[in-house]
């Protein structure tokens, strides 16, 4: 009788599938391929279309800041359990160095098995790489950064676009907010549609992330050429081949230790992953991480903490590019850099990493700062990258993106903080933006 009725029940109608050209994803693959053939066939055009993507990095960073205010606001001040915001900030900061240190590690054993570097003997002084990158200013001591993290003002810390600073405040504007109980609550609404009106704003902002992309790839090649591009092409080999190291080694493992398929993962964060292939920049996407992280299942304010402190604290593939880069180029310029110096360069990496949160071009800044601080590898020499680095931050920035939702979903798991069926019902069927 069940039988029969469940066969003769009409089947529940099928949501039609979105077509693929209007995909993301697959709109911003375009914006890249287009943006290579110009730059190749037509550099002169193609060198004065980087506007594009300033324009849209631009539209990310007026309101990121804001959002992260407004995501750790709501996030701590809804649970107004302090202990529970303490626990969660401890174990995620934990499980930043832990993984930033297997990186740093992955990267400086490949790099110097492969040694891609070796016989270039590239003189130090005959580089020219441009005033600001060469010459850094002075190597910050831990205190400055411990001073570094609490801003002069508030309102200079948002004009500055600092997600440390940010972040400190808003953890302590939270707190506060907490204490106050339910007299917070119109305070605690008035956030709540602050940040649903910017999620808003980065829905349409997203609609041109195909045109940025076509321009930043296009005027990367027609200002480098696609030669200059692979001229150190064993450096870019050995770069990627860490990244898939650190993925199969590191990510994959952690994955499967939080419960989540790290492919069916990467599959529905695709369109972010595929964006900041071609902007260089993860800022640019921590809104849409923050939305579809919460749409996995994972709470609020585990994801409104979490998150934006791996923007700061959890650099995976910047990790890797720092400490693969640095002894190439010491390994380039003929520098004596043993083991002991290594493990020197492995502890400065541990506190340089955490500068340049996530802004597009400072991983250059931050590598010229970590070469002053060893005192034995030639500042000058990071001009030998600057050809390359959009290729080789391509790779670092998605293992950033990747490995700081790893990090949300494995603190969650801690927390015991994520629908365990939502989550797997949203990897198994995939992000649908109309849902």
């Amino acid at each position: 009788m069940t039988q029969t009725a469940l066969a003769g029940s009409p089947a529940a109608p099928s949501k039609p599938r979105k077509p693929f050209y209007r995909d993301l994803a697959f709109q911003v693959l375009v914006g890249v391929a287009l943006g290579v053939l110009v730059g190749y066939l037509a550099p002169s055009v193609g060198h004065h279309l980087q506007f594009l993507g300033d324009i849209f990095i631009h539209l990310v960073q007026m309101v990121v800041a804001l959002i992260i205010f407004c995501s750790v606001t709501h996030g701590i001040a809804s649970v107004r359990d302090l202990g529970k915001v303490g626990r969660i900030a401890v174990r995620a900061l934990v499980y930043f160095e832990v993984i930033t240190t297997f990186a740093l590690v992955i990267g400086l054993v490949v790099v110097n098995v492969l040694r891609p570097g070796e016989g270039l003997h590239i003189d130090p002084a005959s580089l020219h790489g441009g005033g600001s990158t060469t010459a850094p200013a002075k190597s910050e001591g831990f205190d400055d950064f411990l001073v570094g993290l609490v801003p002069t003002s508030a309102v200079d810390a948002f004009s500055k676009g600092d997600i440390l600073q940010v972040l400190v405040f808003s953890v302590l504007f939270a707190c506060g907010l907490a204490s106050l109980g339910e007299r917070a609550k119109p305070v605690l609404d008035m956030v709540g549609t602050v940040q649903k009106t910017l999620f808003w704003i980065i829905g349409k902002v997203m609609r041109i992330a195909p045109m940025a992309a076509f321009g930043s790839i296009a005027f990367t090649v027609s200002k480098y050429g696609l030669g200059t591009l692979t001229s150190l092409g064993k450096l870019i080999g050995v770069f990627y081949l860490i990244v898939v190291l650190f993925f199969v080694l590191v990510l994959w493992p952690v994955s499967r230790y939080a419960g989540v398929n790290l492919l069916k993962l990467l599959r529905y964060f695709r369109a972010e992953l595929v964006l900041v292939l071609g902007t260089s920049s993860s800022e640019s996407v921590f809104p849409q991480l923050t939305s579809k992280l919460q749409r996995l299942g994972v709470d609020e304010p585990v994801v409104g903490l979490v998150l934006p402190t791996a923007y700061s604290f959890n650099h995976d593939g910047t990790c890797l590019y720092f400490a693969s880069v640095s002894v190439f180029l010491a390994q380039a310029t003929g520098a004596d850099l043993g083991w002991q110096a290594q493990i020197g360069l492995l502890l400065v990496l541990l506190l340089t990493s955490k500068g340049g949160a996530g802004v597009s071009g400072s991983a250059i800044a931050v590598l010229a700062l970590t070469l002053s601080a060893t005192h034995q590898i030639p500042v000058s020499s990071v001009a030998l990258v600057l050809g390359i680095h959009s290729i080789l931050s391509a790779a670092f920035v998605f293992t950033n993106i990747a490995g700081n939702c790893v990090a949300t979903l494995v603190v969650g798991k801690w927390e015991n903080a994520v629908d365990r069926v939502r989550l797997h019902r949203e990897l198994d069927t995939g992000y649908d933006a109309a849902a």
